[in-house]
């Protein structure tokens, strides 16, 4: 049998409570593997005699390899880490970065860009609960659940998780246009869409981001940006509009000119009082910008079958 993470938590519990361990020494197990990546389980104090063996048969401190290194020039010098969590054929990748200059060090976490999440809604609750929880004690104010819109999984997450930050990937202020950038939107109409935000922020009280991938000639005119003033205007958001990045030859789409994207921005501040971001661009001259992760390698998957990317949502944003 393969050696699981031992970051995969439900496994973990399960297989203590199976062999009469208390779950209570997960933290305690999860704390020691943090601070040494490389130590062996009998180097973890004050366990049950009967985990140790346990840990030994079953668990892999770090179950990951290196693929690939690439340095982007527009590099700062901060520190990065990550937590990835394991779920069968699923990885939930969490990042957070440590700000230069001596200020005290902040953590983010984002669900995104690893498929739709609140697909494995499950596993998604259960990995927030133990990011929140000890030994992490993330704020859950600090973590984001980026969504194309799975209707039933929203009307759940402000039970779930009343504090988390939904974000959701609208791209289009009308449905057509909306399925043409994102097919997997057919099966949520944008009328129930809305009604499930209205719905999660009535109950939650938290803002919405919404991302918008910006597109030349498709979801990025005038009329766009006015419909999507009105569509939003009665929900409090912050609308991130998205620069599309190039993803070699495999997506009809472009990006939107910076007049375009600017006057889009001034659009929903100006007319509609809505707070507007324009995305950064960064790690585009390593295919490392929003959009272009992992794709680079699928790239060569894909050509070796012939196949196209031809989805939005294929692309990860």
């Amino acid at each position: 049998m393969a050696l699981r993470s031992i970051f995969d938590a439900s496994v973990l519990r399960t297989e203590f409570e199976n062999a009469g361990i208390n779950p209570k020494f997960i933290p305690l197990i999860w704390k020691n593997v943090l601070q040494n990546p490389n130590c062996k389980w009998d180097e973890i104090p004050s366990l049950p005699a009967a985990a140790y063996p346990l840990l030994n048969s079953k668990f892999l401190p770090l179950s990951s390899t290196l693929h690939s290194v690439s340095h982007s020039t527009d590099a700062n010098g901060a520190f990065v880490e990550a937590v990835i969590l394991r779920y069968d054929s699923r990885l939930g990748q969490y990042g957070g970065k440590q700000r230069p200059g001596g200020l005290r060090s902040t953590l983010c976490v984002s669900s995104q860009g690893m498929g739709e999440p609140l697909n494995n809604y499950s596993a998604l609750v259960e990995a927030i609960r133990a990011m929140t929880s000890a030994p992490f004690h993330l704020s859950p104010k600090k973590i984001t659940v980026s969504t194309v819109g799975i209707v039933h999984a929203i009307n759940k997450l402000h039970h779930d998780l009343p504090t988390l930050n939904l974000a959701v990937s609208l791209h289009a202020p009308v449905q057509d246009i909306r399925c043409q950038i994102m097919p997997a939107a057919r099966a949520f109409p944008l009328e129930k869409l809305m009604a499930a935000l209205h719905l999660y922020q009535k109950n939650s009280q938290q803002k919405i981001f919404i991302e918008y991938i910006m597109l030349d000639g498709v979801n990025d005119e005038e009329l766009q940006a006015h419909q999507l003033g009105k569509l939003l205007e009665t929900l409090e958001v912050v609308v991130n509009l998205i620069p599309f990045n190039p993803v070699g030859n495999t997506s009809q789409f472009k990006t939107s000119g910076e007049a375009k994207v600017k006057n889009f921005q001034r659009i929903l501040r100006e007319i509609y009082n809505i707070r507007t971001t324009v995305r950064k661009e960064m790690g585009q001259d390593i295919n490392g910008a929003c959009g272009q992760l992992v794709v680079t390698e699928q790239d060569r998957l894909l050509a070796e079958r012939k196949g196209l990317i031809t989805d939005i949502e294929d692309l990860h944003l």
